[in-house]
């Protein structure tokens, strides 16, 4: 994981979409959300959770390794970048490859797009639009021990089963400090 980074709290995300709005205002985005909602209705309540590319570590990046073109660049700093507009042929590997769901292709410009964690900004130590923005903490932007501080009873979990694979992320889920720490499908430990 990243020294700062983002930490994804579903448990504080209460839907209102601040994120989604900030994140078209990033000055790289072009008016376009990089970042998505997801809803989960239980039938008695909905819950909501952001959805952020989650800058896979090891292996890295699956969607920049199934890329024909080589267009998605991995920066040292470890941020999984969206497509080179000058490479992307539009193919799709990458929105298939990602166990996470996160890269969209455009079909107007045949163009790859995610969150890079509004490289723009975080590359200066500034938070991503959506951290800077949400109302509850929901998507937090800093170390990990600043997150601890913040929320002493919370545990931030960047390892993620698939199946056989294990994928170690730059970004963290965060849960709460009792559960058992396993790797579980699906994704939480």
């Amino acid at each position: 994981m990243r020294e700062r980074t983002l930490f994804i709290d579903p448990g504080r995300c209460i839907g209102c979409q601040a994120c989604v709005a900030a994140c078209r205002e990033c000055d790289s985005h072009r008016g376009r959300s990089m970042i998505h909602l997801d809803y989960v209705d239980a039938g008695h309540s909905t819950a909501a959770m952001p959805t952020v590319c989650m800058h896979c570590e090891d292996p890295v990046a699956p969607c920049a390794q199934v890329c024909p073109a080589d267009a998605i660049p991995v920066d040292a700093d470890g941020v999984v970048h969206s497509a080179s507009r000058e490479r992307c042929i539009g193919c799709g590997n990458c929105v298939h490859a990602c166990p996470f769901g996160v890269p969209k292709l455009d079909l107007a410009e045949m163009l790859q797009y995610k969150c890079d964690l509004c490289y723009d900004r975080s590359s200066r130590g500034l938070a991503p639009m959506c951290a800077s923005v949400c109302p509850t903490g929901a998507i937090f932007f800093g170390t990990y021990a600043e997150l601890v501080a913040d929320r002493p009873k919370a545990q931030a979990v960047d390892v993620f089963g698939f199946g056989d694979a294990v994928i170690q992320t730059g970004c963290a889920v965060v849960v709460p400090a009792d559960r058992e720490h396993s790797v579980v499908p699906g994704g939480y430990e």
